[in-house]
């Protein structure tokens, strides 16, 4: 079974910078399309980015285009999601999620198969 841990999450001040990864163990995706997600207090869960198997194609939510950037190291098993220029409004808990059928990039959080746990990221203003 594939299991996702997220890590990198904290308390950063606003225009501050993080780096979250997403491990993945129990198997290979490498082919497979990844992305984040994140729910704020009290806000549905919501798409951040996608990857695509090989990397290549990436999506962004239009709330963090030209501030976050998702990459991917297949070698390693691990995605990331490098984000700058963080806002108050960027806290929240974040999820990476894995398809286990498809390598397109997608923000339909109902076409990946396996979640992280979440981690936290909080940004003061």
């Amino acid at each position: 079974q594939v299991q996702l841990v997220e890590s990198g999450g904290g308390l950063v001040q606003a225009g501050g910078s993080l780096r979250l990864s997403c491990a993945a163990s129990g198997g290979t995706l490498k082919y497979y399309a990844m992305g984040w997600f994140r729910q704020a207090p009290g806000k549905e869960r919501e798409f951040v980015a996608a990857i695509s198997g090989f990397g290549s194609n990436k999506i962004y939510a239009d709330a963090v285009e030209s501030r976050f950037t998702i990459s991917r190291d297949n070698t390693k098993n691990t995605m990331y999601l490098q984000m700058d220029s963080l806002k108050p409004e960027d806290t929240a808990v974040y999820y990476c999620a894995a398809s286990s059928i498809s390598s397109r990039a997608t923000m339909r959080d109902d076409e990946y198969a396996y979640w992280g746990q979440g981690t936290q990221v909080t940004v003061s203003s």
